[in-house]
């Protein structure tokens, strides 16, 4: 008789109320394919894109990009896991789920002291925050950087990540409270945007100066006065859209404003590797073991709760991670 699992699933793309406990059937690992019993599931922001349509997926699907679990089955030419083995994964679909079938190559091995909610918590934000300091724009003691959204789940380990090169961090927030959060990661300098311009502040902190490099995860609202924020051959590393996606704009402005460099990263592409997928999970364990590095579990969700967790993210109360537990 096939074995049947619970699982959220997406029929149309909508308003949180598309978001349904399913119960179908659980996945058979095929060639170079692990099978994952699922403990935590990671909520992002792009989980919300997909449920309303702005990123396609094929329907229906199980959204979710982010897990931890145990291994419970491998399928055939499998080398990397074995059954039991404690891991996490990221960038792959179906994580809202009691089980998912997930390629071997990209399973990490979660170290036995590290519990499986805070490896999940590190796959998306984490390795993101590590590969935007040490990669995108490699940070070191002689740079300034700005921060936005620095008491978010990204926002906050970055500038962990940011001062551990040594680095100058200015960081945004948008109230007292997130500011209070952005000092606690270590942030030199935070400014509240809500009752200050951020542009004019930085300029002011810098000594006119501006910054080497901007992380912006906000996008539209803050990509102008970003770019006036940077030194000459400073980088503009817009690396998400939270306040929507940013306008077309001339690169000719790139050019008057000081032979400014723009990226539009994703952690895709910084882990495109076995090599390079264990080396980031594996700085960032280090980190954790040796007390180094605050990760912030903020709610943990029940699977069947995954549209009171949208609507958490989604209301921006967030002040760390949000996990749904299968």
């Amino acid at each position: 008789m096939e074995s049947t699992m619970q699982a959220i699933r997406i029929q149309a793309t909508g308003g949180r109320d598309v978001l349904r406990l399913e119960t179908i059937a659980t996945p058979e690992p095929g060639p170079g394919q692990a099978r994952v019993k699922i403990e935590y599931a990671g909520l992002n922001f792009i989980d919300i894109y997909q449920r309303l349509g702005q990123y396609k997926l094929p329907l229906p699907f199980t959204p979710g990009l982010e897990a931890g679990g145990v291994v419970d089955a491998i399928g055939p030419d499998v080398t990397e896991v074995k059954g039991g083995d404690r891991v996490a994964y990221c960038m792959i679909n179906g994580a809202y789920a009691q089980y998912a079938v997930v390629p071997a190559a990209k399973l990490v091995p979660v170290p036995a002291d590290i519990g499986l909610d805070v490896a999940t918590a590190l796959m998306v934000q984490g390795m993101t925050a590590h590969y935007l300091a040490f990669s995108t724009f490699s940070l070191a003691s002689q740079h300034t950087a700005l921060i936005h959204a620095a008491a978010g789940g990204t926002g906050r380990l970055l500038v962990q990540v940011a001062k551990r090169t040594g680095a100058r961090v200015i960081a945004t927030a948008g109230t007292a409270e997130k500011a209070a959060l952005a000092r606690s990661a270590g942030a030199d300098e935070v400014i509240i945007y809500t009752q200050a311009d951020f542009v004019s502040e930085v300029k002011r902190l810098t000594g006119g100066a501006g910054v080497d490099v901007v992380y912006d995860s906000v996008g539209q609202s803050t990509f102008a006065g970003g770019l006036d924020c940077l030194k000459p051959r400073g980088m503009m590393v817009l690396w998400g859209q939270a306040s929507g996606p940013v306008a077309p704009f001339d690169p000719q402005i790139l050019n008057q404003k000081g032979s400014l460099y723009l990226t539009r990263p994703s952690l895709g592409a910084y882990i495109a590797t076995r090599a390079e997928l264990l080396a980031r999970a594996g700085d960032l364990f280090g980190w954790v073991q040796a007390g180094e590095l605050d990760v912030r579990i903020d709610r943990v969700f029940a699977l069947a709760d995954a549209a009171a967790a949208h609507a958490y993210i989604e209301d921006r109360q967030t002040k760390g991670k949000v996990l749904l537990q299968a």
